[in-house]
């Protein structure tokens, strides 16, 4: 029920893990290891980002501020020259009805 070539490949693959066993367990000799120095960099390199990313963030949250300190004064300034328009109508139709303003021929 299984068939040859399967059979083939585990007793090879068996060989091979008994061959590396053999040698002192190295498996994976081929693959580089990291230097400690490598390593040190990393991680000096990892606090750099996160002191940048905390620089950053204190950027955002000024300019957050900013931001609503001029959007509280653009909506000050819409509303007073809202009201500036409401007083101007208000003489104008002050004037209309005292007869002011008309131009004398």
């Amino acid at each position: 029920w299984l068939s040859v070539s399967f059979l083939i490949r585990v007793i090879t693959i068996r060989e091979r893990f008994e061959k590396c066993l053999a040698l002192g367990n190295k498996f994976n000799d081929n693959i580089p290891r990291p230097r400690e120095e490598g390593v040190r960099s990393i991680e000096e390199y990892i606090e750099q980002l996160e002191e940048k990313k905390m620089h950053l963030r204190l950027d955002v949250d000024v300019q957050k501020l900013e931001t609503e300190k001029l959007r509280k004064g653009k909506n000050k300034a819409e509303k007073d020259l809202d009201s500036l328009k409401i007083d101007y109508k208000k003489l104008r139709l002050s004037m209309k009805t005292a007869g002011l303003g008309k131009t004398s021929e």
